[in-house]
């Protein structure tokens, strides 16, 4: 089996998720959302998330790392921010030497659901449905979830370079 960290980047909230896969089998193992403090300056939620996406690295000793890639907001300012806590996730992850692979969200959720503008209703039932000992409870942990989920699904029909 192998073990898949899936990553929800955010500034606010962080949504990550910790999968075992095997051909079809897929194994719930823990999820949670990194909350950096609202009021610290940028750099201090950067530290914060790297911190944060390190550690999980040492405790799950993931395989593979899956996360979503930014998509372009109607504020630059916003996409600019999340591409900020994308890169903190990422450099924390690439610093254990672990391959990183990068979906879209219409891709995230057609993994998942089966249909690329899925609501997030659709993404939340069908993780609990795929994933039953999951209990997400934030939007951000099933999105995670969903990730991890997706990189599964996915995975084995990637051409790595």
């Amino acid at each position: 089996m192998k073990r898949i960290l899936g990553i929800d980047p955010g500034l606010v909230h962080t949504g990550w998720a910790v999968i075992e896969a095997a051909g079809s089998e897929r194994r719930y193992i823990a999820s949670g959302v990194i909350l950096p403090n609202t009021k610290d300056t940028l750099p201090q939620r950067l530290g914060h998330i790297f911190h944060s996406v390190n550690k999980l690295c040492e405790v799950w000793k993931p395989d593979e790392c899956a996360i979503e890639l930014t998509f372009v907001n109607k504020n630059p300012t916003t996409t600019l921010l999340l591409g900020h806590a994308r890169a903190a996730a990422m450099v924390a992850v690439s610093t254990f030497d672990i391959p990183i692979s990068e979906y879209e969200p219409n891709n995230i959720k057609k993994a998942v659901t089966g249909a690329g503008h899925a609501d997030k209703s659709q993404v939340v039932a069908m993780v609990k449905i795929l994933l039953p000992s999951a209990a997400p409870k934030t939007a951000d942990e099933s999105d995670a979830l969903a990730i991890a989920i997706c990189h599964a699904n996915t995975s084995r029909w990637k051409i790595t370079k």
